[in-house]
């Protein structure tokens, strides 16, 4: 079991190939600041850049991924991905458009016998800290539909949580690069609290 010795919160942005995995440099930082502001737990306002075959992972409770359409995992990130997961770890993926099938067969290597599976509005990554009843929020319409929320789930623990057609990140930017309303970045913003509270806490 990998034990975590936290003295403040930071989060880790995973670098992949493919893809824009650097997009939208503002969000952690700023999502760092909301963090701490409504929690009270101490957080650094600089986002950690390592990529999953990194030994360092496993010093992280949680690791983030975002971006637009491809993703690649070599069998060496897979392998450490694997085992970061079983070892307590989370990781949260946040479709900024287009990755859906990407990521999905790439967390099919990862697990071959744990697919992602909806997450229900009653599950507590949606009331842990700030209460949404209809589950996920949708900040951003990229797709017809609702938003969803998957997890895959390790001996009953959710370790990976995967938002699709929601777009939480994006509300975590400054407010003028896509100058959404303030209740949706109020959403976003709560949203994000939600998951990080979860990742610390479960």
């Amino acid at each position: 079991m990998i034990i975590f010795f936290i003295f403040q919160i930071e989060m880790v942005r995973i670098k992949y190939n493919g893809g824009d995995w650097y997009n939208d440099p503002t969000i952690i930082p700023n999502m760092m600041i909301e963090f701490e502001k409504r929690t009270g737990i101490k957080t650094s306002k600089e986002e950690v850049v390592l990529t999953l075959d990194d030994p360092r992972i496993f010093y992280y409770p949680f690791i983030f991924i975002t971006g637009h359409e491809k993703i690649f995992l070599s069998d060496k990130e897979i392998e450490n991905l694997r085992k970061y997961l079983w070892n307590g770890g989370f990781l949260y993926v946040d479709d900024d458009y287009g990755m859906d099938e990407y990521i999905r067969r790439e967390l099919m290597k990862v697990f071959p016998a744990n697919k992602l599976i909806p997450i229900p509005k009653e599950h507590r990554i949606y009331n842990c800290f700030y209460k949404f009843p209809e589950g996920l929020p949708k900040i951003h319409e990229h797709y017809k539909g609702p938003p969803q929320g998957y997890g895959i789930f390790l001996n009953g623990r959710m370790a990976v949580f995967y938002t699709y057609n929601s777009n939480i990140s994006d509300g975590w930017n400054d407010p003028d690069v896509y100058n959404d309303p303030p209740e949706k970045r109020e959403e976003a913003f709560r949203m994000g609290v939600n998951i990080i509270y979860y990742s610390l806490t479960e």
